[in-house]
């Protein structure tokens, strides 16, 4: 049996798609509005599981099952270029899935549930019956919810002892992945020409790579705006100025990415996405000041 290599399975893994779930889990810890140094260790192992199990699961299930459209638009990629032998990118897959739910365990029942929910997502994303990914309507949703949301809840719950987060913890959590619609739209415009070919129906081929655009930076926009909304009205007025200008520093970018959306997808995703985390942070220190006021 031909092994891999461990260089192909950290490429496989893909760390470099890690940071936005650890980053939402972080904003969650953040806003829950608990101390960081009595539970710093709780902290550093939701973090490890956000990203190098929960979010690499998802990478190395997405890449078996397309391993068809990779061989068209990345035929570099470990499975489509044999350099990933047999079927160990689904055995890899499997096992990462495994080593996730072991890790949850420790973090307790909400915990627990909260990852097996987003591997559930993971796998729904990719693997048939029902490859959310066909429609990038659905599975830009479900890669957003589990990637912010459900991520960034889970910061919050397992700070709270497994409690329900507050309502305004909830709201930011739905309103930025909302937002990260928009974001893992911008992920599918490397991808149109294979996607055309292999029936994959992300929103550049159900829109046209224009419109698209349209769509994918009025859901970034939107979000940010609605929660500097939130934040003038529960009194963080500095914060929602923070939020706003940081949202209003994407729109050159922007606009460039719509009069070129292929060729400008990626410096939106280099330069704008960071202004919008920016942001994510920022409420999740407003919301935390504000829950210590005992708003």
């Amino acid at each position: 049996m031909n092994y891999p290599k461990l260089s192909t399975v950290a490429e496989l893994l893909k760390p470099i798609t890690w940071f936005p779930p650890m980053w939402a889990f972080a904003c969650g810890v953040v806003c829950a509005g608990q101390s960081f140094s009595e539970s710093w260790a709780l902290i550093v192992w939701g973090v490890l599981l956000t990203g190098p199990w929960v979010c690499a699961t998802s990478q190395a299930v997405n890449d078996w099952f397309d391993r068809h459209v990779d061989a068209i638009n990345e035929p570099n990629r470990p499975i489509p270029s044999g350099r990933m032998p047999g079927r160990w990118g689904l055995y890899i897959a499997c096992l990462w899935t495994l080593l996730s739910l072991l890790w949850a365990w420790p973090l307790g029942t909400w915990g627990f549930r909260a990852t097996a929910l987003g591997l559930l997502l993971a796998w729904a994303y990719s693997a048939p019956p029902l490859r959310l990914k066909e429609n990038g309507w659905w599975g830009n949703l479900a890669c957003a919810l589990c990637y912010e949301g459900l991520a960034w809840v889970t910061g919050s719950a397992v700070m709270l002892d497994g409690h329900m987060p507050s309502a305004e913890i909830l709201a930011l959590a739905l309103l930025y992945s909302l937002g990260a619609h928009g974001i893992m739209t911008l992920n599918d415009f490397k991808a149109v020409e294979g996607d055309k070919q292999m029936g994959v129906r992300s929103l550049p081929v159900q829109m046209g790579v224009v419109n698209a655009a349209w769509c994918a930076c009025v859901l970034m926009l939107l979000a940010q705006w609605a929660v500097a909304a939130l934040l003038f009205q529960w009194g963080s007025v500095l914060s929602g100025f923070a939020v706003l200008i940081l949202s209003l520093g994407q729109l050159p970018l922007m606009k460039r990415f719509i009069e070129k959306p292929i060729e400008k997808a990626l410096s939106v995703s280099a330069f704008g996405v960071p202004m919008f985390v920016s942001g994510m942070m920022v409420s999740a220190w407003a919301l935390r000041g504000l829950q210590g006021e005992g708003t």
